[in-house]
């Protein structure tokens, strides 16, 4: 079977991923949401933008006679993974996940798990601190019932519209980061709390890293769930599927 592979991106790992498929000969496209700017360049065709949810998938998956999907989203990316799951089981068409492992604490880790962005909201509900607010600029005007706290953002794009603190401080940087780097960077702006999503893998990691070094509390916002699927944990796994699935892998 020739391939015809769909890859939703986003990541590192989908671009990994994407490296690995065309060097094989593997055809296909690695879709992005349209929320980074200046998404990175793939080795593979890609298109940008959403598919107009389920019945949208489902009419771009057959249009586009796509043979296998690969989730390659972010963690946090909950709807475009379960309207992935419906729509490829519409469609008839496999569909694995190419996740990361979660974030787990270690010692000298002091964390405080919250379910979602909600959850983060309401715990900042307490006297002013200074917190390194890192959920995405997507998610920042749900802390503005919180302007009592100064917020460092770290963004990979500058924000469409100001943030809605009146003490914040906006620093637009892409990843991967060091530890040594983010406790310099936490030092310097006095920071007493880490808000991170539990994103996985190594790319975001350096901030808690930094944040146990300086003995800093996380306030870690734990992934949503997602409906079981076929999952992969590296780029090798997702290949033995597709060889499993008698895929032509090229040259």
């Amino acid at each position: 079977m020739r391939a015809n592979l769909l890859i939703l991106g986003g990541t590192t790992e989908a671009t990994a991923f994407a490296n690995a498929a065309a060097e094989r000969g593997l055809t296909g496209t690695v879709s992005f949401a349209g929320r980074v700017d200046r998404p990175k360049r793939q080795p593979l065709p890609q298109r940008i933008g959403g598919f107009g949810g389920i019945s949208g998938l489902v009419d771009h998956l057959q249009a586009e006679g796509i043979t296998h999907v690969i989730d390659a989203t972010h963690p946090f990316a909950a709807q475009m993974s379960r309207n992935a799951i419906a729509a490829c089981a519409q469609a008839g068409v496999p569909l694995i996940a190419l996740t990361r492992a979660a974030w787990t604490a270690t010692q000298g880790d002091d964390w405080t798990h919250v379910p979602d962005i909600a959850g983060a909201v309401a715990a900042l509900d307490q006297p002013a601190q200074r917190v390194m607010l890192a959920v995405g600029r997507m998610h920042l005007d749900d802390f503005a019932p919180n302007p009592q706290h100064f917020y460092l953002l770290r963004l990979v794009d500058p924000p469409k519209d100001p943030p809605p603190f009146p003490d914040h401080h906006v620093l637009v940087s892409r990843g991967p980061f060091t530890a040594a780097d983010d406790a310099m960077l936490m030092q310097k702006h006095r920071i007493d709390l880490v808000v991170s999503k539990n994103a996985g893998g190594t790319g975001a990691y350096a901030k808690i890293t930094a944040a146990r070094a300086l003995g800093l509390p996380v306030l870690m916002i734990d992934r949503p769930d997602i409906p079981a699927r076929a999952e992969a944990n590296s780029v090798a796994e997702v290949m033995a599927w597709l060889d499993h699935a008698g895929v032509d892998r090229g040259v």
